[in-house]
C-alpha cells in the first residue's frame, strides 16, 4: 500500500490530481487519510480536509502544501508506520 500512496504523490506532483484521489480512496489508515486531506487542500477544499485530518488523527498541517508533501512523503518513505497505516507495535518503537 505504501508503494501506492508514494505513486499517488508522483501523480499529484505530475499534475494528476484525480489520478492521485483514486488511489488515496482505495486505501484506509492514518497515511491515506492524511494523504486524501493533503488532496482537498490541494484542491482548495478545506472542509473536506479537516474532515480527513480527522480520520488521520491529525492536526491540519500548518506549513504550506509543498512543505506537507513533503512531510507526507518523507513519513510514507521512513517506514515509522505498519502496512494499513497503523503504529507498529511496541517492538518497532510505536504506540
Amino acid at each position: 500500500m505504501v508503494q501506492l500512496l508514494i505513486q499517488a504523490l508522483d501523480k499529484l506532483e505530475d499534475g494528476d490530481w484525480d489520478g492521485a484521489h483514486r488511489i488515496a480512496q482505495d486505501y484506509d489508515g492514518q497515511s491515506a487519510a492524511w494523504l486524501h486531506a493533503h488532496l482537498h487542500r490541494v484542491k482548495g477544499d478545506e472542509a473536506t480536509a479537516r474532515e480527513w485530518y480527522d480520520k488521520a488523527g491529525r492536526e491540519p498541517f500548518e506549513g504550506d502544501t509543498t512543505e506537507e508533501r513533503y512531510a507526507l512523503r518523507q513519513e510514507l518513505t521512513s517506514g515509522v508506520e505498519g502496512m494499513m497505516g497503523q503504529n507498529p507495535g511496541p517492538e518497532t518503537g510505536g504506540a
